[in-house]
């Protein structure tokens, strides 16, 4: 009797893994969460691309707070899943967190301590030691045009100000992913301006993927990405020309009129996207 011998394993060939920039910042996929019988989130599923921007717009109460909860894991998933570049934050915290900075809508910062101190003191929290986390804390303060002020206490400074401290210190360990809640409530138009457009060049100069959450239709360019978000549930994302083209509108302003007014509450049907 003959055997006839297997053929070989190879194991010289290594298990192929997506390319880095194939793999996305964020991803949220059938992510829905309730609070008793109220359903804040249904079934929300959209990407955030590395270096990129990516807009979630909607109004005060559509879920956007909820869903920043779940990402940085102040609150459990219930339904779905989230990644964050390929780290599921539920089985690998660690991984995933460390890859992500976030500013939430209110404001964190100590006020007694002085904007170096306020940075110092969240280095610490990464396990930055002292050194790296003085000369990181040197070049943002820089980076933001307040190196002058290191040394204020934080109560002296603008809402502007406090806001660019804020999105110093999610950048302190320098995370792949930024999160930003109602960056810019109460701040005045130029300071506004003056904040979108400082993320923005995150984005361009240091690959940083943004999830910018929002209500403020003129936050929002035409080369960003879009996600619309209402009463919990995802009624577009893509592109921004996309949307608009999709929705049978001019702009963004109208598209999100249209998308809204359309909607129904118990008519959770699929959303538009650029990629389905």
């Amino acid at each position: 009797m003959t055997t006839q011998n297997a053929p070989a394993l190879d194991t010289t060939s290594p298990t192929r893994q997506p390319a880095p920039d194939q793999v996305p910042a964020l991803s949220v996929a059938g992510v829905s969460h309730s609070y008793g019988a109220r359903k804040a989130l249904n079934n929300v599923s959209f990407a955030v691309k590395p270096a990129s921007f990516t807009a979630l717009l909607g109004l005060n109460g559509a879920g956007k707070s909820t869903l920043f909860s779940l990402i940085t894991r102040l609150f459990a998933v219930q339904t779905g899943q989230i990644n964050i570049f390929g780290h599921d934050i539920g089985r690998t915290p660690g991984e995933a967190l460390r890859l992500l900075g976030v500013v939430f809508q209110p404001r964190t910062v100590d006020l007694d301590l002085s904007l170096r101190q306020n940075l110092l003191y969240h280095a610490a929290l990464h396990g930055i030691s002292r050194r790296e986390a003085r000369t990181r804390s040197e070049e943002l303060l820089a980076r933001i045009g307040l190196a002058d002020r290191a040394g204020n206490k934080v109560r002296d400074l603008s809402g502007g100000q406090m806001r660019r401290l804020e999105i110093a210190r999610a950048l302190l360990h320098r995370p792949r992913l930024l999160l930003l809640d109602e960056a810019t409530v109460g701040l005045d138009v130029k300071a506004r301006a003056d904040i979108v457009g400082h993320v923005r060049q995150l984005v361009t100069e240091q690959g940083i993927g943004v999830l910018w959450a929002t209500h403020l239709f003129d936050e929002i360019a035409a080369t960003d990405d879009l996600v619309v978000l209402h009463q919990g549930r995802v009624l577009a994302r893509g592109p921004v020309p996309q949307v608009i083209a999709e929705a049978g509108a001019s702009d963004v302003n109208a598209a999100f009129a249209r998308l809204t007014t359309q909607a129904s509450p118990t008519n959770a049907g699929p959303a538009r996207s650029a990629d389905a």
